[in-house]
């Protein structure tokens, strides 16, 4: 285990079927321009969804400013505090470091999360990123590799950190879920990954394009993707609009899916 990455697990009940998993960009737990903390209503709006695993980006693992002037700020971390009484496994690994806090990514799960690891594939030394790992027991025969992605703003930077992705899950075997941010609007990565590691991205139709997803209000750019490999897609939706709009700037993702 890495220092920058915490793991919290139970003995966890045999996966149910299909597979039902979510990826969210959760703007630290504001609101779109930062106007409203909204981490309680987003708690409780994830708690309804209710995904067997969940992944998140822009996760608050700490700030102290924000607790100093928010009464209501969390004790907790925020990927435990949106964990709480709902998802037993919770991992979470440290991205952006800076004075008063730091923040990444986390995966909640309703299975064990057997083990962790946050790879740093940071490009630029002032927009620090990394893919967080975890392998989960679905059951007692069957694991599944979950990563948890957050790429650049910048292009240049997205094309290294796709490819430490790929170089990195390219020697992970057996079924797989790849979901996060990815930032590419252009979609100019997505068949790069498809192409290279034979993966498919649940939203993609004919046209080979990822769903919008961001202004969450009313989408418009492809920014949040979810790819899997060994996996047949039952279900798929858009969470956007009221109330999602009023929680981040994104809209969540969610699919329902069963093993192959």
């Amino acid at each position: 285990m890495t220092p920058s990455a915490r793991i919290n697990h139970l003995d966890l009940p045999r996966p149910p079927r299909p597979l039902h998993i979510a990826t969210y960009n959760i703007h630290k737990g504001f609101s779109q321009f930062n106007r409203r903390m909204m981490v309680h209503e987003l708690r409780e709006r994830l708690h309804d969804l209710d995904p067997d695993i969940l992944f998140l980006q822009e996760v608050q693992g700490l700030h102290l400013r924000h607790a100093a002037h928010h009464q209501n700020w969390p004790v907790q971390p925020q990927h435990q505090f949106l964990a709480e009484q709902n998802w037993p496994a919770c991992a979470y690994g440290e991205n952006m470091i800076y004075d008063h806090g730091h923040h990444g990514n986390a995966i909640l799960s309703h299975f064990p999360i057997m083990n962790i690891h946050n790879q740093d594939v940071t490009h630029l030394k002032f927009e620090r990123r990394g893919l967080l790992h975890c392998q989960i027991a679905l059951g007692p025969e069957h694991r599944v590799h979950c990563v948890c992605v957050h790429l650049s703003l910048f292009g240049r930077s997205r094309l290294r950190q796709m490819d430490a992705l790929a170089d990195y899950i390219g020697h992970l075997e057996g079924p797989l879920i790849v979901a996060g941010d990815f930032n590419d609007w252009r979609n100019h990565l997505s068949s790069h990954l498809a192409h290279r590691l034979n993966l498919q991205e649940v939203f993609s139709g004919d046209d080979g394009r990822p769903v919008r997803s961001f202004p969450a209000a009313l989408p418009m750019f492809r920014l949040d993707r979810i790819y899997t490999r060994g996996f047949t897609i039952n279900q798929r939706e858009v969470h956007h609009g009221q109330p999602w709009s009023a929680l981040s700037d994104h809209a969540a993702l969610s699919a329902h899916m069963s093993l192959t």
